[in-house]
């Protein structure tokens, strides 16, 4: 029976909040305790210090002044910039993905900087993509085709220093036919639904990488059923 405890920290849930984000706390929860591994999950609002020791840090979505004040906020506290030097994952969700990056758009458009925690520049596009995503991952990640839902304006490039999460199959992603990024253990995503919920073998990836091992098989049905039943509704065939 394992003996770790994995740490899960939500951060910000006051401002980075939206479509359901907090599910994937939830799922770690759950796809752990389904392998015997107990979780401490602690959430860390906009004016608490972000603490250094977790392992699976989450940021969610959120409008353009909660995105902004998150950035500023995380960027003065450092808690999670050491996190990530200590060996600690992350996983973010649209705005949470895109104040990961260097820069990002601003409520008129305007670059402003982010966490520089993956080599990514997002900015405000022309069209708002709104509807169903679905992708191949990376092969290097080991994870089938995800699946989840976008609702948002932004288009984002990546620099040399980060790999794209998946190449777009349905919906529109980054902008340029690949969804995401991710570089070492920290990973970014436009993928509401929640995400985690929808994609259980990537909420199992960064379970491994807490507990540094390939986790064994579970049988889970619900979470399988659902992810089989949007990737049919969307993809031809």
């Amino acid at each position: 029976m394992p003996s770790e405890t994995i740490k899960i920290v939500w951060v910000y849930p006051d401002l980075l909040s939206t479509y359901g984000d907090r599910g994937n706390c939830i799922v770690l929860e759950r796809r752990a305790k389904l392998r015997g591994i107990p979780t401490r999950t602690i959430n860390v609002h906009s004016d608490e210090p972000v603490p250094v020791d977790g392992d699976i840090y989450l940021l969610g979505g959120g409008e353009d002044r909660p995105q902004i004040l998150a950035a500023q906020r995380l960027r003065a506290d450092g808690g999670l910039h050491k996190a990530v030097e200590f060996g600690a994952s992350v996983f973010a969700v649209c705005a949470g993905y895109q104040l990961l990056g260097h820069e990002f758009g601003g409520e008129e458009g305007q670059p402003l900087p982010g966490l520089g925690l993956l080599d990514i520049r997002s900015g405000r596009g022309e069209v708002r993509a709104v509807g169903e995503l679905a992708g191949e991952v990376d092969p290097e990640l080991g994870v089938p085709m995800i699946t989840g839902f976008e609702n948002h304006q932004g288009v984002t490039r990546l620099g040399a220093g980060a790999r794209p999460l998946a190449r777009v199959a349905v919906g529109v992603g980054n902008g340029d036919g690949f969804e995401g990024a991710y570089s070492g253990k920290v990973v970014g995503t436009y993928m509401h639904g929640p995400a985690l919920v929808r994609n259980p073998a990537l909420a199992d990836l960064l379970l491994g990488w807490a507990v540094g091992r390939r986790l064994e098989q579970v049988d889970d049905t619900w979470s399988g059923r659902l992810r089989e039943e949007r990737l049919r509704a969307v993809l031809p065939g």
